[in-house]
């Protein structure tokens, strides 16, 4: 599984500016993040992962998952995200495939070591500014900070206008 030392690494080889941050407490998922660190969800980022969606057509893992980041605690919109990717229908990616396509635990996938065919995109919101935001790391207790333009072009993520829920507004990826 990938982690924050495959984080740092990266970011070393980069010369990218970067802080590996031990949380005070472990943390089950990214919306966590703003809770734990004391900080506004805005500057907590998770990455959501979601799958294209046919009725009547099975997809399977050879189909490239979508990669949304977004402020801890929010959900894309999934028929703006389908719109973007030109799919016509998105759904939460089943737990099993996030975790072997990513090779991150699903609920604390980073933005970053992501394979090159998982699309990318980024909430155009959190781009506005270069302060540095906090997201997971792949494990339940370190935080990358990051400056959000270093991640976004590390990640190649597309900013797209995507507006949000609330954590609670939307469904959360299954085990089936």
């Amino acid at each position: 599984m990938k982690d924050a030392l495959s984080i740092h690494r990266l970011l070393l080889e980069r010369q990218t500016a970067h802080e590996i941050v031990r949380l005070p407490r472990h943390i089950s998922c990214a919306d966590d993040l703003p809770e734990v660190l004391g900080l506004p969800s805005s500057r907590c980022l998770c990455t959501r992962i979601y799958l294209p969606y046919e009725p009547g057509r099975l997809y399977t893992e050879h189909h490239p998952l979508i990669a949304v980041i977004v402020p801890a605690g929010s959900r894309p919109a999934p028929s703006v995200v389908a719109d973007v990717v030109g799919v016509p229908e998105i759904r939460p990616a089943p737990v099993d495939l996030v975790n072997a396509v990513t090779d991150y635990a699903a609920d604390l996938v980073a933005p970053l070591l992501l394979p090159s065919e998982v699309t990318m995109l980024v909430d155009q919101r959190t781009t506005y500014t270069d302060e540095v935001v906090y997201t997971t790391t792949g494990e339940p207790w370190t935080a990358l900070g990051i400056h959000t333009v270093d991640l976004v072009a590390l990640c190649e993520a597309k900013p797209t206008p995507i507006p949000c829920t609330g954590a609670n507004d939307a469904p959360r990826p299954t085990d089936h």
